[in-house]
């Protein structure tokens, strides 16, 4: 332990690129996306036989054959076997969770080094049986007669063999995160127009990114996949405008599939490390991840549920002493364009900031020019717990590029949570 914290750099990251679900990783697990973004950074950073203290990663869509993914994840790579892996989970904020509790180690001497990382597919997807049939497997394997074997299986009906399939709803209200947006949207009245604007401007920001080698770095060619196949670099608001709600079928309703994130598979990872190890290694620094922040909605109870992150950063800023103009760069997670919209207007709103957020006044507006310059989840796709380890990584390197400044990332997760984090360049 040190005693006084230390600079938490942030070297670089790597991700393959991020596919639809059931398209070009149909048939990969978690374990192969995370062990091959594990590669990514060995391959970019010549850390091959390399012993790092520590690999933070997770998923959100598991199999029971995922127990310890992270730890299986570092056998698989060119790490070196001594790499302890720790398996966390925090929805959509999971990578991002990461890289704050390897920072907090490595910013305390307990740690000298570590990745953050998240992996996520919705084409392998667990399907399970339901309970009365998995108790009557457990009995019958467990039987030891055949007297027992025979009464594990007394009343086994056909109907049993019903697969359960997964769903996205939030356990406590029934609804899917879109639903639950699309009552955010109606609350703040977002338009429709508005979404599809913000969600056409992340296409062309990130089809300009790869366009200008921004992505060269970052992106791991993979599986036979060299860019996130979700890109649309030749849509237009016209079509955007055409596609039909999917969250309700009301006359207010304004989410579509164009506006909204796909499900989507793939795999992130984001190496961090003090200052004196990156020395070391001969590796440059490209930022420094300097705070970070969680909060909680209780949506249960009508709170948007994707508003979390409006919280964790007023209460990020003010334990910084900073205002919320006080950034170079923003990267505010695109769940939906209307969750991004919707966070905007709440720190506009005097009414919100007040009795929300305790504020005496506005945390104000931001300039929409500085907002995700290179594109975000609406472009390139969400694999749930692979998100927060690409924007850490994206935003170190748009702060390495402009030679300087300060960047803040905002993320809504699941549950009602939000996970806010600032990264810095002198």
């Amino acid at each position: 332990m040190t005693e006084s914290l230390r600079r938490v750099a942030i070297v670089g990251g790597s991700r393959i690129p991020f596919c639809r679900s059931n398209t070009m990783y149909a048939d990969k697990s978690n374990l192969d996306m995370l062990s091959a973004v594990l590669d990514g950074i060995v391959e970019r950073f010549d850390l091959e036989g390399e012993q790092l203290d520590e690999v933070m990663a997770g998923a959100v869509m598991t199999h029971s054959r995922d127990f310890n993914l992270a730890r299986e994840a570092v056998l698989s790579s060119k790490l070196s076997p001594l790499t302890t892996g720790i398996t966390l989970q925090q929805a959509c904020g999971t990578s991002l969770q990461g890289a704050l509790s390897l920072a907090a180690k490595i910013a305390s001497g307990q740690i000298e080094s570590g990745i953050a990382a998240g992996s996520d597919t919705t084409s392998d997807a667990p399907i399970v049986f339901g309970d009365r049939f998995a108790h009557r497997m457990i009995n019958l394997t467990q039987a030891r007669t055949m007297k027992q074997r025979l009464a594990a299986l007394k009343g086994f009906s056909p109907g049993e063999l019903k697969p359960v399939s997964p769903t996205n709803g939030e356990m406590r209200t029934g609804l899917s995160m879109g639903q639950h947006c699309e009552r955010m949207a109606q609350e703040w009245n977002i338009k429709r127009e508005d979404q599809d604007q913000l969600a056409f401007d992340s296409h062309q920001k990130a089809a300009s990114a790869y366009d200008s080698g921004f992505f060269d770095e970052l992106v791991k060619p993979w599986n036979g996949v060299s860019q996130d196949n979700n890109l649309r670099a030749d849509t237009s608001l016209e079509k955007l405008g055409t596609l039909r709600t999917v969250f309700d079928k009301g006359t207010k309703a304004t989410l579509s599939a164009g506006n909204s994130t796909s499900l989507t598979d793939g795999a992130a990872a984001v190496l961090l490390c003090s200052e004196e190890w990156a020395a070391e290694h001969k590796l440059p620094v490209q930022a420094y991840l300097t705070t970070g922040r969680s909060a909680s909605v209780d949506f249960i109870n009508d709170e948007g549920l994707l508003m979390a992150p409006t919280v964790a950063v007023a209460e990020m800023l003010q334990r910084e002493g900073l205002t919320l103009q006080d950034f170079d760069f923003y990267e505010v997670h695109e769940a939906f364009a209307a969750q991004v919209l919707c966070t905007l207007k709440a720190w506009e709103s005097e009414e919100y900031c007040r009795e929300r957020l305790g504020l005496d006044k506005p945390l104000g507006s931001i300039d929409r020019d500085k907002l995700n310059v290179h594109g975000s989840s609406l472009a390139v796709g969400h694999p749930f717990a692979a998100t927060g380890a690409r924007i850490v990584a994206t935003l170190a390197q748009i702060l390495e590029e402009n030679g300087s400044g300060r960047g803040l990332i905002s993320v809504c997760t699941a549950g009602g949570m939000g996970v806010c984090a600032i990264v810095e360049r002198p």
